[in-house]
């Protein structure tokens, strides 16, 4: 826009770095302030100023310096320290990848933790056609550590392909599993998407209907929730609850911003210190 603008005479040169820089920041603004108006709950006022601020600066962090500049494809990284615990599978929500974990991954391979956060692929599709993506990641961990258990942590739809892979795959390698931000009860704002996993991640859907039924008490025990009650995308938020599992409530963060916010990456290590290592059984 900068050089079109440039060349037409409608602006002077110093106009290409500063919409090249500016725009996309000014468009996440737009972005996080819409959708935080949107999903607005009957919730202290001076709790929504703070989620908004902290999105636009983990929005910022996430979509404009990490996400779209890495070269580095999904791998499996090894623990920084010789404490040896669980391996964990990172999975991260739509529209989003790997480099969104950059800041839990550091914190969990400092504590003792191999960590392998996936790339979901293709954008759009079915939620159920990431199950092999986890199931990879999961085999991958399994043979690094030599162990027959993995835990899970999933944000936002990737707690869904998290539950999608257990139904495909079975629970028997799942450790524990972690939601963060996750529709389970699905979102309203899905009313303003149309693609396969966006309609699947709508208000109680009849995936996620079907999803829940087929999940047995054994599997729900395996999981802790984690929401935050001015989630700007997930919503309403208090209702992303499921039977029987314990739910933790955050308050003034916004939806990314779970992923980088230091008490919700403290708490999501603290829910690994008691999984137990589980060796590999010989085949």
């Amino acid at each position: 826009m900068g050089y079109l603008l440039f060349r037409t005479g409608f602006a002077a040169a110093w106009a290409l770095p500063v919409l090249a820089l500016g725009l996309p920041f000014l468009t996440l603004i737009l972005v996080v302030l819409g959708t935080a108006i949107l999903s607005k709950a009957n919730e202290p006022m001076r709790m929504w100023r703070r989620s908004v601020l902290g999105e636009i600066r983990a929005c910022s962090t996430t979509f404009l310096l990490r996400q779209p500049w890495t070269k580095i494809p999904p791998r499996l990284l090894p623990a920084t320290t010789s404490t040896a615990k669980v391996p964990v599978v990172l999975v991260h929500g739509y529209l989003c990848n790997h480099r969104l974990w950059a800041d839990v991954a550091a914190k969990l391979r400092a504590n003792g933790h191999a960590v392998y956060a996936v790339n979901l692929e293709p954008l759009f599709t079915s939620i159920d056609h990431y199950a092999p993506i986890v199931e990879q990641a999961v085999e991958a961990l399994c043979v690094h550590a030599q162990v027959s258990q993995v835990a899970l942590v999933g944000h936002s739809m990737g707690g869904l392909a998290i539950r999608a892979w257990m139904r495909a795959y079975g629970h028997h390698r799942a450790a524990r599993v972690i939601t963060l931000g996750t529709p389970h009860a699905g979102t309203q704002m899905a009313r303003h998407t149309f693609t396969p996993n966006g309609r699947q991640m709508g208000w109680k859907s009849p995936w996620l209907a079907d999803l829940a039924s087929s999940e047995s008490k054994e599997v729900r025990d395996l999981k802790r929730i984690a929401i935050t009650a001015q989630d700007n995308i997930v919503y309403p938020q208090r209702a992303q609850v499921l039977a029987d599992v314990t739910l933790k409530v955050f308050e003034g963060i916004g939806h990314v911003a779970m992923c980088l916010h230091p008490p919700v990456i403290q708490w999501v290590a603290d829910q690994l210190n008691d999984v137990a290592l589980t060796p590999a059984v010989p085949r």
